[in-house]
């Protein structure tokens, strides 16, 4: 079987269940293919690690972008260090370009704060969009398993009626 994704693969499971043939003599119970239904549960389940590994390149794509930030940061200080020293000849032009070197860290680490934020931000909505996801995942597999299995379990046979006279 080839599905797209855990939600596939859960309405395949109770589109299988809810057409299912009803076992004589009652509303509730049905007959399912007992492998067909484990292969979709095992496909679920294999699903899963994808669904987690997604949330983790998502976190790593977070610190790449959080210590290329930090970089390109400490570059622009060095190359306004280089540009304030060049200028220390001059006692005003020097005071100028140490307010702009200051000038440009405050706004380069202000602009790491907040692409921090940003990225934090995002990070933590694709996690928790993820973990719903997964625990809604999870709620339905554990559903119809209990559903599967109530289904699956032999109901004992009602006393018979016919008394003797002996």
């Amino acid at each position: 079987m080839n599905h797209n994704g855990i939600e596939d693969l859960i309405s395949v499971l109770y589109e299988m269940i809810q057409d299912a043939r009803a076992v004589p003599l009652s509303s509730e119970k049905c007959i399912v293919e007992r492998e067909k239904v484990l292969d979709l549960l095992d496909e679920i389940s294999n699903s899963l690690p994808g669904e987690l590994k997604q949330a983790k390149t998502i976190v790593d794509s977070r610190s790449e972008v959080i210590t290329k930030a930090r970089r390109e940061a400490e570059e622009i200080r060095k190359q306004a260090q280089q540009q304030a020293q060049k200028m220390a000849s001059k006692e005003e032009v020097y005071k100028l370009a140490e307010q702009q070197a200051d000038e440009l860290m405050r706004s380069t680490q202000a602009k790491v704060r907040e692409l921090k934020q940003v990225t934090n931000a995002y990070v933590d909505d694709a996690l928790r969009r993820t973990e719903e996801s997964i625990n809604v995942a999870l709620g339905e597999i554990r559903e119809s398993r209990a559903k599967f299995r109530s289904l699956t379990k032999p109901q004992p046979k009602a006393a018979s009626p016919i008394i003797e006279d002996i």
